[in-house]
């Protein structure tokens, strides 16, 4: 199994810290064997003060970051000089020393602010909570911020932003390491959706629609259903009985972006699953995930990861690591 542990500080919000034992917990192998082992610790191995009215017992101290291969710093309200002054308190420090170089190092939310201040963060791209993406820009200069996407993969560092972005993130750990499959069904285990694309906006700054039954969801499911068809614009607008523009503006308003864009997106996301569960030749997947030649997805997938189908094969068919995994996804 891939050891992790989750680093819990004074201040923490429950429901981040809960957040990888839950994924990860639900990932397992095709024999139903657990994938990974998640163990919480503070600094000193004494509970930390949640953000609210009540206090979390650990089982461990920060000795445990050397016997693992991923450390997970948890989201706080607490963090004191960290926050306002870019500084790690000695006990902190000391307990981060025991990380082993070559460890993954991932930060939920707030938890960037722990990276950044021990220097992982320098010169890498970066994301938090976009309410204090402002703040930690100004205290580490040398972090590339970015407030406007879910999380970040940056190899051996990835943050996250807030809340259910964290789970996000977890996911697209479980998907680098093990394959879609495996993440898909700790996604279905979890009772969320298998992927958010870690480039979707965090904060979209529109009203949320009303409910109603004029929505486009049932349009959305019927194209999903037929990816590999072709369907315009005005099939979907068919679909939904109303006109193209109705459609449009009634699409971007319910999902943020044109019907074009989010249907590139989903095609592109059934070519990365069929790259990986089959060994179709990429003119096959191309042509099954409606993208139509081999050209073409190369050129989509290039865009969204930037990478090619071989190249993205040969990451997600290759054997689970025993470590961390490596590069970029």
């Amino acid at each position: 199994m891939h050891p992790v542990a989750v680093l819990a500080l004074d201040g923490v919000v429950p429901f981040e810290l809960g957040i990888p034992a839950r994924v990860f917990g639900a990932a397992r192998d095709a024999a139903g064997r657990p994938l990974y082992s998640v163990i919480t610790c503070s600094p000193d191995g004494r509970p930390v003060r949640a953000d609210a009215d009540y206090e979390l017992s650990v089982a461990h101290d920060a000795s445990v970051l050397a016997s693992v291969d991923t450390v997970v710093i948890a989201p706080s309200r607490g963090l004191g000089a960290i926050r306002s002054e870019g500084l790690l308190p000695d006990p902190l420090r000391d307990a981060l020393a025991a990380v082993r170089p070559g460890t993954r190092m991932v930060a939920i939310c707030t938890g960037a602010y722990v990276l950044a201040a021990m220097g992982l963060l320098d010169r890498r791209p970066a994301t938090t909570h976009w309410r204090e993406a402002d703040r930690l820009q100004r205290l580490f200069t040398r972090v590339r911020v970015d407030p406007d996407v879910l999380f970040v993969d940056d190899g051996d560092v990835l943050t996250s932003a807030g809340v259910a972005a964290g789970i996000d993130l977890c996911l697209h750990i479980v998907r680098r390491d093990f394959g879609s499959e495996v993440a898909a069904e700790a996604a279905r285990s979890c009772v969320v959706p298998p992927w958010r694309e870690g480039g979707q906006a965090q904060y979209v700054r529109r009203p949320v629609p009303a409910p109603s039954d004029s929505g486009t969801a049932a349009t959305r499911a019927w194209i999903l259903a037929r990816l590999g068809e072709p369907v315009t614009l005005t099939d979907m607008a068919a679909h939904a009985g109303v006109s193209v523009r109705t459609f449009t503006r009634r699409f971007r308003d319910e999902v943020g972006m044109s019907p074009g864009q989010w249907l590139v997106r989903q095609r592109t996301e059934r070519a990365r699953h069929l790259l990986e569960s089959t060994d179709w030749p990429v003119d096959t997947v191309a042509a099954r995930a409606g993208l139509g030649t081999g050209a073409s997805l190369r050129q989509h997938l290039r865009a969204a990861i930037g990478v090619s189908p071989h190249a993205y094969r040969r990451t997600f068919r290759a054997s689970p690591p025993s470590g961390p995994a490596a590069g970029r996804s």
